[in-house]
């Protein structure tokens, strides 16, 4: 076993290899840039939405208050009717794009000190590095592919979109395991 204090390094160095591979993956390489599609009718999308005053948040639509009303003729053809989504409304104004990568930062963090804890719990000071590599790589890709699976189960979001993210979280758990292996203490 080998506390959490004692991977200190590793935990702060695969934060920063993951942002490092996060920025070159979302900036340098074309694989996102067709996640998101514009609306058609986007400005009477956009005017239908300031005129209800709908505040910041996550709406999804058609909206049933229970699951009651889930199943009534009229939320049935509703459905039918369709569209049928979620929508997030975040703050007016340009998108706070450093807020957005502290927090991201911090993620890396929380998800390195986890597979540092983990790591920690089942091997000893001097482990082979391919069994720190494999087991730190294992509970990265838990914590960085998940959110994206879900996604697409409960919101709708593309399996193709999501597989992108899947292939993300890979580079990341790889990221995560290398620096594990190699900071990872000495007997």
């Amino acid at each position: 076993m080998v506390p959490l204090l004692d991977l200190w390094l590793p935990i702060l160095l695969s934060a920063v290899f993951v942002f490092v591979v996060s920025s070159v993956v979302h900036m340098v390489l074309p694989l996102h840039k067709s996640d998101c599609a514009p609306m058609k009718g986007e400005e009477e999308i956009l005017a239908a939405i300031r005129k209800h005053g709908n505040a910041q948040g996550q709406y999804m639509f058609p909206h049933a208050p229970s699951m009651k009303e889930m199943g009534s003729p009229e939320m049935l053809a509703k459905f039918q009717r369709g569209p049928v989504g979620n929508l997030t409304l975040r703050p007016n104004g340009v998108p706070a794009i450093g807020k957005a990568l502290g927090q991201w930062f911090v993620l890396t963090l929380v998800i390195g000190a986890c597979v540092a804890y983990i790591a920690g719990l089942g091997l000893a000071r001097g482990a082979e590095a391919m069994l720190v590599f494999r087991a730190a790589s294992a509970v990265a890709l838990v914590g960085y592919g998940a959110s994206p699976v879900m996604e697409s189960i409960w919101k709708g979001v593309p399996w193709s979109t999501t597989a992108k993210f899947l292939f993300d979280g890979v580079l990341y758990a790889l990221a995560t395991g290398a620096a594990f292996a190699w900071l990872w203490p000495a007997a």
